[in-house]
C-alpha cells in the first residue's frame, strides 16, 4: 500500500504517523508513506539520531520529498542511489528521501516528485542554521525533471511535491483558506509540469491544510490518504 500526507516538521507534527501505524496493524516494510515536504527531522547533528529513531520505529517505509524548512546541507551529506527508477538519499533503511524531478515506479505507479520551495520567514532565520538558500529549487534540477518525464511520454500516474503550481495555487478555496505567499518562485516554477505532463492526481503540503481542491489536485497537512484517494 502507498500512502501520502503533509508536512512532519520533524517530530512536531509525526505524531499523526504512530497514530496512523496502530490503526493499520498489518502495515509492513513493504507498505508506504510519503511525506510530501517539510520532513524536519534531518535538522542538526544534535538531534539527528533522536528525530530519526522515532521514524525507524514505524512499522512502514517512510518516504519524503524535501520542502523548504530543511537542512540541505545534511540531507546532501548522505549518498545518491538510484531506488526503484529515480534518485535518494537512504537516510535509514526504511528512510528515504526522494530528490527533485525524479520518476519511481512503486507498486505498479509511476511517481513524478519535486521538493522545494520558499521559506517566507527566512528574514528571521540564520542561513546555515535554521535557513538553507537549496530550499528553492533550481533550473538545472527542473531540466532534470522535464527530461525524465520526457522519457515517460510526459505522462505519470501522480505527482508529488511540497509546493504546487500557479494553476492549483489559484484554487479560491486554497487562496481563502491558506492565503497566498507573498513570494512564490517554485510556484511558477511548478507550473511547467502542469503545463507538459499528463498525470492522475497531484498531492502536495506547504500550506498547513487539508483541501482536495478538484479531482486533480489535493493539499494535506494532517490527513494520511491512500494514493488515488482525494480526501475530503
Amino acid at each position: 500500500m502507498i500512502y501520502v500526507t503533509g508536512d512532519t516538521h520533524g517530530l512536531e507534527d509525526a505524531y499523526k504517523l504512530h497514530i496512523f501505524a496502530g490503526e493499520h496493524p498489518k502495515l509492513t516494510r513493504n507498505d508506504y508513506v510519503i511525506i510530501a515536504g517539510d520532513f524536519g527531522a534531518i535538522w542538526s547533528e544534535r538531534t539527528l539520531a533522536e528525530n530519526l529513531r522515532y521514524y525507524t520505529e514505524l512499522p512502514f517505509t517512510v518516504l519524503f520529498v524535501d520542502g523548504n524548512h530543511e537542512n540541505f546541507d545534511l540531507i546532501n551529506s548522505y549518498p545518491v542511489e538510484i531506488w526503484n527508477g529515480g534518485k535518494v538519499h537512504r537516510i535509514r533503511p526504511n528512510v528515504l528521501h526522494l530528490m527533485r524531478g525524479q520518476i519511481f515506479e512503486i507498486e505498479g505507479k509511476t511517481i513524478f516528485t519535486f521538493g522545494g520551495a520558499t521559506s517566507i520567514d527566512r528574514h528571521y532565520r540564520v542561513e546555515g542554521r535554521s535557513w538553507w538558500p537549496q530550499e528553492l529549487p533550481s533550473f538545472e534540477e527542473l531540466d532534470e525533471g522535464l527530461a525524465n518525464l520526457k522519457k515517460y511520454g510526459n505522462k505519470v500516474d501522480y505527482i508529488i511535491t511540497h509546493a504546487c503550481g500557479q494553476r492549483a495555487l489559484a484554487y479560491p478555496k486554497l487562496r481563502a483558506q491558506a492565503g497566498i505567499k507573498i513570494e512564490c518562485p517554485e510556484c511558477q516554477l511548478l507550473s511547467n509540469f502542469e503545463d507538459v505532463v499528463e498525470f492522475k492526481h497531484w498531492y502536495f503540503g506547504h500550506f498547513h491544510i487539508d483541501l482536495r481542491l478538484s479531482d486533480k489536485y489535493t493539499v494535506l497537512m494532517h490527513k494520511i490518504v491512500k494514493l488515488g484517494e482525494h480526501g475530503e
